[in-house]
Order: structure tokens, then sequence, then C-alpha cells
């Protein structure tokens, strides 16, 4: 067959494609946002403790157990009386430090001709997954040993329990939560990977999930909202146990910024963390050393803002 040449030719980068990579490279700004966009969605921590608080001088102190109300009943105040003047009390106070969790890895000159952007693709997206499973796995630590509230499955959720047992287990979980009256609405189910699948089938055959809709879950395969919770799956769920809690009151992760040189980071917002990203260049070697960092700590302020059903699998 004519025009056809065997072994075929490596593929290769274009001179500009190259050169825009290495400005990428370069420009710590441009890389921590592409970083970014890879750890979006990814920190279930954040999902779970969404108040973002700084730790300065590499501790956060912070209340737990604050008490809702002023520990007084109410008066009556009689027009033109004087209102009472009571004393709020405060929670217990705590200390919690922030860890360097990064690391490095190396993309060559050699690499990015040959491969375009995919080395240093593939490098970004490797750092981030590994600092979401040491953050995540150390956030989900501090959450369990936290929560007291404690609730046991009617009957196993992966074998015999029906998807009406399960909705039940958790709507039960929720009602003791409310049960304390401190205010707490939990809207947060998080499962081990398998409990989830077997979850979301059992729903699935139950008619539980929305069908007719674009958004059809047996086709997108996302956990819908359920009776107000969402489902969410995570490697670093603790085993046997589904956590409930109350996103919006838990607590939140503290991160410790020390504006190192050469250290660049796209702001945090709704989507998800800032991840610090540096780039080094390597002369002598010709190569990059990239490295991703999160200086973070875990901060539950409400150790009552949840329940974990135990039992689950």
């Amino acid at each position: 067959m004519a025009g056809l040449t065997y072994p075929p030719a490596a593929p290769s980068a274009t001179g500009g494609e190259v050169i825009a990579i290495h400005r990428l490279l370069k420009d710590p700004t441009r890389l921590a946002k592409a970083l970014k966009r890879l750890s979006n969605q990814r920190y279930i921590a954040d999902v779970l403790l969404t108040g973002r608080y700084s730790a300065q001088g590499g501790a956060i102190a912070y209340e737990t157990g604050e008490p809702i109300g002023a520990g007084e009943k109410t008066r009556v105040v009689d027009p033109g009386g004087e209102y009472p003047l009571v004393v709020i009390g405060n929670g217990q106070v705590s200390m919690a430090y922030p860890s360097n969790r990064g690391q490095d890895t190396l993309v060559t000159d050699k690499a990015i001709s040959r491969m375009n952007i995919d080395p240093v693709r593939r490098a970004l997206l490797r750092l981030v997954q590994q600092n979401v499973i040491d953050v995540d796995g150390a956030a989900m630590a501090v959450i369990t040993s936290a929560l007291t509230n404690t609730k046991a499955a009617s009957a196993n959720w992966q074998t015999s329990a029906t998807a009406a047992q399960i909705l039940q287990d958790v709507l039960t979980a929720d009602a003791q939560v409310r049960a304390q009256n401190n205010g707490f609405e939990t809207d947060t189910v998080v499962l081990d990977d398998m409990t989830w699948a077997v979850v979301f089938a059992k729903f699935a055959a139950a008619g539980m999930l929305p069908r007719d809709s674009d958004q059809n879950p047996i086709l997108t395969g996302s956990f819908p909202v359920v009776a107000g919770k969402r489902f969410l799956r995570s490697p670093n769920a603790p085993a046997s146990t589904a956590v409930l809690v109350d996103g919006g009151n838990l607590g939140g992760m503290a991160d410790e910024k020390d504006n190192a040189p050469g250290y660049a980071s796209a702001p945090a917002d709704s989507e998800g963390p800032a991840v610090e990203v540096k780039s080094i260049r390597q002369d002598e070697n010709d190569r990059y050393r990239l490295r991703a960092r999160r200086s973070t700590v875990a901060v539950v302020l409400e150790p009552l803002a949840g329940v974990k059903i135990q039992g689950v699998s």
C-alpha cells in the first residue's frame, strides 16, 4: 500500500506548542489555575466541612459545642421596661494544627517535546489525587472520632436491607439529630464506594429515583438528593459506617498560607479549595520539578451536628 511506512513516525509537537508549555511551567499563577481545575470537587473533606478558616502562626483556636440558646428563658417585657441582660456561655476551646501535605514529581524537556502537554497533565493529576487521598483520610478520621451520636442500622445495607429500611435508617438518624433541638439539619450521607453502589441500585429498583428527566440518575450515574440528603461516596469512609452530617454547621477546613516565594494558588471558591503549586526549573538536568501541596487541618465545631449509622455493611 503506497504511502505507508513501518514503523510509523513518533508523534511530535510543534515548536509553538512546546514553547507554550514551557511558558506555562514558568508561570506559577497559570499553573495553579490548571491544577485547581483538576482538584475541583474532588475533596470530600471540603464538602462535609464547608467553613473556610485561616490558621495563622501554625495553629487555629476554636470553640466546640457552643450552646444554641442563651442559657435563660426569655421574659415578658412591659412597654418602656428594661430587657434582661444575660451572660452567653461559650463552648470548649480547642486547638488544631495544620499539616503540610505535598509531593514533588519530575517532568523532563524530552517528555514535553515528545508528548506535548500530556506528561504535565498526568503529573499534576497524580499529585492532586494523592493529596486528596491523604487530606480526605485525615479529615474523615477527625469527623468520625468527633461525632458522638451513633445509631445501629436496622439491617445490613449491602445484603439484607431493603430500600425502605435504608431510607428509614437515614430518616430516624436525622430525627435523632433534630431531637437534640440544636437547630441542626442533616443534609449529607457519606458511604464507602461499595455500599454507595448497592444503595444506589436498591433505590433505583424500588423506584425512589427520578426517571422522567434529562438528569435520569440511571443514565448519569449521579446519585440525586433523596429525602433532602445527598448520598456521597468516599474510599475514606469508615468501615461499615454511614456518616450523616449537617454540612453547613459541622465545621470547616483551616488552611495555612506562608506566602513562600515561588508558590501560587488559584483563589478558593465554592467549587473547591486552593492547592498551592510550584514549578522549579532544573537547567542542569533539562527538566522541571513540579510540586503540589496543601497545608490544612479539619476542624469540627459542632460534634452533635451529625450521627454515625453503624453496621451498614
